[in-house]
């Protein structure tokens, strides 16, 4: 029998025992293998701390308290062969602490894009400061520096101070002379200059100018040196026109036939005929023979808007003292040809002793009255031979009678100073005159609204048998109301018209809206301001609708459709003109010009630096100019711009830095020799 050492080989050799043996070795050496990785390696294992470590301690990163650069520490983890050709650690990257965005600003729905893509409100526009000019002549810079893709265009130069109230049709001596005859005031029409005889430098200013006073103040008083004429002072003294004060001209509001006040007389022309109605039924007027223009000044506090025409005569710088207050006005005559206004365009015309034989010719002036007078329409005669019996008086009386019986006009009211008559609303009158009556009905293919440059018609214009023209809605609706006349536009139109109007009224209120914000238009203080290419006039409604006080000359190019007809049934006024031509204005008219499309289409008919000069005659020192057309166009634009002296800079419209139409923009500054 074996003893219990004799069984100790058999416990060694047991399969428990063999078991717990190999359990111990395999701990041992997971214990070293962990203990080696975790002092040679960067990720120590989570029971072990640094072999240098003595004590307890909590790991610390090597990177703490360090910045880095992103793109360097990128670079630097990137594998690169080594001696031995193995490959290095690697390496895992520390995170960094990357500060927010800053936020987003929250996108503007209109504006002006910046060269940087960026839609802004924040420009410069460039106020014009009277002490600050820049000297213009005697400059050894005789070239505007362009980019080498485009002409250089050679500085204007300064004209001579002769010049300084130039009106090239006006003034064209050479012409006038070698009329034939002048005894129906053919000298008081266009003449204009011959081709090369052109203006070709810039109209200066005179001395001493000033920015004008801004209206409704200058209704009342402008500066002396910006008109310095004193001729209607003397020859109208007694008749309270204007009077000088040290260095202003101040207007009492007075004419020839109301010494007493313009208001006081618009208030007698209500009581004598209520349905007149200033501001509603009556709002589009033409004054003939304005003197300085205050029967229409007083007319605007009414919402009525009036042209006063004039011709330059011996009181030449009547309508540039009307410009100069801030009342629509413009150089013109009743001579030979037809004024450059629709029919039917106005809902009164009136004259104040304004020195014209309507009967002379058997009516021919007259007849253009009732071209130009809406059906059932006012025409309001102030003049001698209402009121005063004598001989001569009377016998003018009797023939104004009956001449305008003739036409079918009825004498409304005869009152102190004034005579009233009303155009009847349709041709049935007309029809019923005994055979023979002269004047006759214009032929049915006669088109009363073709004016550029056509003679006067000894004969009646036709009344449209549809009534258009004569049923236009009260003011403020019928601005926006699609007039009937809209239908017998000759254009191309494959959508609805009225479809056309509304869009073009929605178009350019956007436009406008940002105008106001980007460019703070209602800041500006702009008074006269001229569309070069109206359209429908929704440029003008739109300075309406956004309160902005000011009023629109709406010109309509002879290069397009005539849609004058639908601008002065809206209740605005315009007129027809030839772009390749210089305009019946005063130099410094404007405070603001705008042309939107006009050179694309103008230069294939005119040399677009003519226009530009011309731009420049009509445009204030200080005023603005805004041109909205293609790229290439609004480059050139730009040159020439430069070349006269202008501030110009292009701006992407709100449809972004892609699109066919840029902004050119400009501010005209005082230029001294």
């Amino acid at each position: 029998m074996k003893g219990p050492l004799n069984n100790g080989g058999d416990l060694i050799k047991s399969p428990l025992c063999v078991k717990i043996s190999a359990i111990f070795f395999l701990s041992i050496a997971f214990f070293y293998i962990g203990k080696h990785y975790s002092d040679v390696g960067y990720n120590q294992l989570l029971f072990f701390s640094s072999a240098s470590s003595s004590s307890p301690s909590v790991s610390l990163s090597p990177n703490l308290n360090k910045s880095f650069d992103i793109t360097s520490e990128i670079n630097s983890t990137l594998p690169t062969p080594s001696a031995g050709g193995g490959s290095p650690p690697v390496s895992v990257p520390v995170p960094v602490v990357v500060p927010p965005p800053p936020a987003e600003e929250p996108l503007k729905r209109f504006g002006i894009v910046d060269e940087n893509g960026t839609m802004t409100e924040d420009f410069e526009i460039g106020e014009y400061d009277p002490n600050v000019v820049e000297s213009w002549g005697n400059s050894s810079d005789s070239e505007v520096a362009v980019s080498e893709t485009r002409v250089r265009v050679s500085k204007f130069p300064i004209c001579g101070d002769s010049l300084r109230e130039y009106i090239p049709c006006m003034d064209n001596e050479e012409a006038i002379k070698r009329l034939v005859s002048t005894e129906k005031g053919e000298k008081f029409e266009r003449h204009c200059p011959e081709k090369g005889k052109e203006l070709n430098c810039l109209i200066p200013a005179p001395k001493n100018y000033k920015i004008p006073i801004p209206w409704p103040r200058s209704r009342d008083e402008v500066w002396f040196f910006n008109v310095p004429h004193t001729r209607l002072v003397e020859d109208k003294g007694g008749q309270n026109w204007m009077i000088r004060a040290k260095d202003k001209f101040k207007f009492p509001g007075g004419g020839t036939q109301f010494i007493h006040g313009a208001d006081q007389y618009l208030d007698q022309i209500s009581q004598m005929i209520p349905e007149i109605s200033f501001g509603q039924h009556t709002r589009v007027v033409l004054d003939v023979g304005c003197g300085v223009a205050s029967f229409g000044a007083y007319l605007m506090s009414r919402n009525v808007t009036t042209l006063s025409v004039a011709p330059k005569d011996v009181h030449e710088n009547q309508i540039q003292f009307a410009l100069e207050r801030g009342v629509p006005a413009m150089v013109a005559a009743f001579t030979t040809r037809r004024l450059p206004y629709p029919s039917q365009a106005y809902d009164m015309i009136h004259c104040s002793r304004c020195r014209i034989n309507w009967t002379r010719d058997d009516g021919i002036l007259l007849l253009e009255v009732n071209r130009l007078l809406r059906a059932g329409g006012y025409f309001a005669w102030a003049a001698q031979p209402v009121y005063k019996h004598e001989p001569i008086l009377e016998e003018q009386w009797k023939e104004m009678v009956n001449l305008t019986t003739r036409l079918c006009w009825e004498l409304v009211k005869k009152e102190g100073y004034i005579a009233i008559w009303q155009k009847p609303l349709n041709n049935s009158c007309y029809l019923s005159r005994e055979a023979g009556t002269l004047p006759p009905l214009c032929d049915k293919d006669d088109d009363p609204d073709n004016v550029w440059y056509v003679n006067l018609q000894p004969c009646i214009t036709r009344l449209p048998e549809n009534g258009y023209g004569g049923n236009v809605t009260k003011w403020p609706e019928r601005l926006h109301t699609p007039p009937d006349r809209l239908q017998s536009i000759q254009i191309d139109a494959y959508i609805s018209r009225k479809e056309l109007f509304k869009a073009e009224s929605k178009y350019w209120n956007e436009i406008i809206g940002s105008y106001v914000r980007a460019w703070h238009w209602k800041t500006l203080k702009f008074r006269n301001v001229l569309d070069m290419r109206a359209g429908y006039g929704g440029f003008a409604a739109a300075l309406v609708d956004f309160g902005i006080d000011c009023w629109v000359m709406n010109v309509v190019p002879v290069s397009g459709p005539n849609t004058l007809p639908v601008i002065n049934d809206r209740g605005l006024i315009g007129v027809m003109h030839d772009w390749c031509e210089p305009f019946d204005t005063y130099p410094r008219t404007y405070d603001l010009l705008h042309a939107s499309g006009l050179f694309a289409i103008e230069r294939k008919r005119c040399n677009v630096s003519s226009i530009m000069l011309e731009m420049d005659r009509i445009l204030r020192p200080g005023g603005r100019v805004y041109i909205r057309d293609i790229i290439s166009v609004v480059e050139e634009l730009q040159e020439i711009a430069k070349a006269m002296g202008w501030r110009a800079a292009i701006h992407d419209t709100s449809e972004g830095p892609h699109a066919s139409y840029k902004v050119l923009s400009c501010d005209k500054q005082l230029l001294r020799k």
